[in-house]
């Protein structure tokens, strides 16, 4: 990922973050991670490290793990006393059964190919461990807009763009496919009605123009009527967020 794609992303991902029901999606996490004080939790694409720090702020020792340099520079910034090392989901830097727990939230539908992550994932975890995964599915994104038609293109068309744009419907069976037991899933929906959320809305029309999935002048009237939405308290999307928790045999 560039570095310009990458500063695109900060907004949205500090937007969804910091929307309602994030945090108690996190902790969600946390706890289906059932990591014990002083063991090592690794949260693979980490991003700007708020995971890590929360983790850190409940004992437990937590590493984040992001393939881009800059997004572990930008968590270093932010939690200067959190732990955060470059590293690919496919090749961690870690022993084999060295880690306690697993953490990859809002990743593996960025991965091409998730059941090698997976496989990774089992290999550093020890026995017992536990692997908790969450995320969005690309292609279940519920806007309100003027225009369900251009609406539906866009959402359509973002997923397009995406790696694995399903995967977080695919959790499960992801699991199961890659050897973990006691697998279990679960949805929760964020719900998104301010200007918050224009970031994440506003770079879906953009990567759909930026593709030549839709014109300049679709994406400006449709961005232009988020904005107009969000400014009359009328914005509305919905996003259901899947998390599945599983265990290493």
């Amino acid at each position: 990922m560039s570095n310009e794609s990458i500063k695109a992303l900060i907004p949205q991902l500090d937007a969804v973050d910091e929307s309602p029901g994030a945090a108690a999606l996190r902790a969600r996490s946390y706890e289906l991670l059932r990591a014990a004080p002083g063991a090592l939790v690794v949260d693979v694409g980490c991003g700007a490290g708020r995971a890590v720090a929360e983790l850190a702020d409940q004992g437990v020792r937590a590493m984040g793990i992001d393939v881009s340099d800059q997004m572990i520079e930008l968590a270093r910034e932010r939690w200067p006393s959190g732990e955060f090392r470059a590293g690919d989901a496919r090749a961690l830097p870690f022993e084999d059964g060295e880690a306690a727990g697993y953490r990859a939230d809002k990743v593996i539908h960025t991965l091409a190919d998730p059941g090698r992550a997976l496989a990774e994932a089992r290999r550093v975890l020890t026995s017992g461990g536990r692997i908790v995964l969450s995320g969005q599915d690309w292609d279940t994104f519920v806007i309100d807009s003027t225009d369900p038609e251009l609406t539906r293109t866009i959402v359509r068309k973002r997923a397009d763009q995406v790696a694995s744009p399903r995967a977080a419907r695919q959790y499960r069976n992801l699991l199961l496919d890659a050897g973990f037991r006691d697998v279990t899933a679960e949805v929760h929906t964020g719900v998104f009605t301010d200007a918050s959320f224009l970031p994440v809305l506003t770079r879906l029309a953009e990567v759909c123009c930026e593709h030549g999935a839709i014109t300049r002048a679709e994406a400006d009237a449709w961005i232009a009527d988020q904005r107009e939405r969000a400014q009359a308290d009328r914005l509305f999307a919905a996003v259901p967020f899947f998390v599945a928790a599983a265990s290493e045999p």
